[in-house]
């Protein structure tokens, strides 16, 4: 059974008050907030284990490393990799993007195609343009209907034998609309290009299976899924990982160095130059093995009530419009009053100790779309209450009083 509050008893920071109210927490797709297992974890690391990994036969560093590779362990099994050197270790899903674009640099010759969503992140389109500036391929958009959807029957038609990569996200940040990804991985394979999926808002809501979407490449982050900042995995077939070159070059990648030449290490080391966030990368295990031990039918189940209960109290609201309507949502909703600047509802509900998001969150393409500066965006997490939706609710209502 799902206990909300024994779940939010595991979040100490869930107690404290803002300007003398209690906080009310609803900022979760930038960062989530993290249990006091997570919390115990970072500093057991610091204070029982810390060295260095891989180089040391001295017994510290022999348990820091056992402890970072069972870490990646927990993740393969999470995600359902092939084999635990197909998942690496970042900073985080803008690393990745990066990691996967800065290799196809080596790939792609001028006229080759990259096909991304309008729904992306800006990490998720940056680094592609400037691969196109790089290598004179050409970036496609795949567009989107008034919903927020993708639309398929165009996407279909983009595709093409020249089209070398499809880059989008699993889950959008900045409407919570869920992309059919499996369907778009398997269109992209038939005209033989690959296809990298940022899964930075997926992974706190459900556990992707990369052998069964058949992705290429997949990304997230450790600090939306209750991890710390600065960590993250790139998850890669070994068959890409080993046609793609090294990303940074440095101590941990090499098999042997000379002046004449230098070999590369094997997977996954040939991509994670340099000491890693070793204290990242255990705890975000520790995160992983705290989200399967609440469940992840849980979760769904409980943060779907949130958002049909979300969706219908701030829809009583007159003149208040939700952005993204698309049937198949995570716990996002991205709403404007008329009238009012985003920015101005977000100011009277942070004094009123609620924590929402406003602008517009790094997508600035969607919001071109609808012709708008930013939105509102409230996204929940499995610790968050339909008591905490109430207060928002209230909040949403005097800001309009106050500045409609």
């Amino acid at each position: 059974m799902f206990d909300i509050q024994k779940v939010r008893a595991d979040f100490p920071i869930l107690t404290q008050k803002v300007y003398g109210k209690p906080l009310v927490y609803f900022d979760n797709a930038a960062t989530s907030q993290k249990p006091q297992i997570v919390l115990d974890a970072i500093s057991k690391y610091y204070t029982e284990i810390n060295a260095n990994i891989h180089r040391g036969v001295h017994k510290l560093s022999q348990l820091a490393t056992d402890a970072y590779e069972q870490s990646r362990e927990k993740i393969r099994d999470h995600i359902n990799a092939k084999e635990a050197y197909e998942v690496l270790f970042t900073a985080g899903t803008t690393h990745g993007v990066n990691l996967v674009a800065n290799g196809f640099a080596s790939i792609l010759k001028p006229g080759d195609e990259i096909l991304v969503s309008v729904l992306e992140h800006h990490s998720n389109i940056v680094p592609w343009q400037m691969l196109c500036e790089k290598t004179g391929a050409i970036l496609k958009v795949i567009p989107m209907n008034l919903h927020g959807e993708l639309i398929m029957d165009e996407y279909v038609k983009l595709l093409s034998e020249k089209t070398k990569i499809v880059t989008v996200n699993h889950i959008s940040n900045a409407l919570g609309v869920v992309n059919p990804i499996k369907f778009m991985i398997e269109k992209a394979h038939e005209v033989g290009a690959a296809v990298f999926i940022d899964g930075a808002q997926a992974v706190p809501h459900l556990k992707p299976d990369v052998r069964e979407l058949d992705c290429d490449f997949y990304a997230f982050s450790g600090h939306k899924m209750l991890g710390p900042t600065g960590t993250g995995v790139l998850y890669g077939k070994e068959e890409w990982l080993e046609q793609l070159p090294p990303y940074q070059g440095g101590g941990e990648m090499i098999k042997e160095v000379t002046f004449e030449k230098t070999t590369y290490a094997g997977l996954p080391h040939k991509f994670e130059a340099g000491t890693p966030n070793i204290a990242g990368g255990i705890v975000l295990g520790t995160a992983v093995d705290y989200l399967n031990s609440v469940g992840f039918d849980n979760i769904q189940r409980y943060e779907h009530e949130l958002l049909v209960y979300g969706t219908e109290k701030l829809l009583e609201i007159d003149g208040l419009k939700i952005f993204g309507t698309s049937k198949d949502k995570t716990s996002v909703i991205s709403f404007n009053l008329d009238g009012v600047h985003p920015y101005d509802v977000g100011a009277i509900t942070d004094k009123m100790g609620i924590a929402v998001r406003t602008g517009h969150h790094c997508a600035q393409p969607i919001m071109n779309f609808f012709g708008i500066p930013g939105t509102v965006r409230a996204s929940f997490a499995f610790y968050n209450t339909k008591e905490e939706i109430d207060a928002l609710v209230a909040s949403v209502k005097k800001a309009q009083l106050m500045l409609a």
